[in-house]
């Protein structure tokens, strides 16, 4: 075949894109996931007895080196049914101070589901959203998240903190603001 023939140039321009696709390096990250706090937004819903409240959603980025986030349901990964946990902060003579344990605005833990990656890069990355129901609050109610997650490894990730919230004001707060 001469090298003036369109099928050679063909052949070797295909060649080259295999020889610098095989020559990227794969992105490494640690294996403890890394969240960041994007927004929350609170808005009017019905919970499931058709009973007025307010839903508050919670969106964070994450990523996790070794893609071992999420649970199984009856997963025996780990000791605790959650991985996702929360602290809650009310706002009390203009200070955020941590709620006691028993605050009707006290979340539960959460579950975040099982999720892999099939192939050699085992990186997850993503968003998260988490919906908090509340039932009972009042229009002075003022409070805040500080959240993270814990993958199958029980590798902790880093503290993340929600904005402050206005649970009786429908809107959104984003991180930075």
């Amino acid at each position: 075949m001469k090298t003036t023939e369109p099928g050679y140039f063909i052949l070797a321009t295909l060649a080259a894109a295999f020889m610098v696709t095989g020559c990227i390096e794969i992105e490494q990250l640690p294996p403890e996931p890394r969240i960041e706090f994007r927004s929350f937004t609170i808005s009017d819903t019905t919970d499931i007895l058709g009973n007025e409240a307010k839903a508050g959603k919670l969106t964070f980025y994450f990523e996790d080196g070794d893609g071992d986030i999420g649970l199984r349901e009856g997963s025996a990964y780990a000791t605790e049914n959650y991985n996702m946990f929360l602290t809650l902060y009310r706002k009390s003579g203009g200070i955020m101070l941590p709620a006691d344990g028993d605050d009707p605005l006290y979340p539960t833990p959460y579950r975040i589901p099982y999720l892999e990656r099939l192939g050699q890069n085992k990186i997850l990355k993503g968003e998260i959203s988490v919906t908090i129901l509340y039932l009972f609050y009042s229009e002075s109610d003022t409070i805040m998240y500080d959240f993270y997650i814990r993958d199958r490894a029980q590798h902790e990730s880093n503290v993340e903190s929600t904005c402050v919230i206005a649970v009786a004001a429908n809107g959104t707060c984003t991180a930075g603001s």
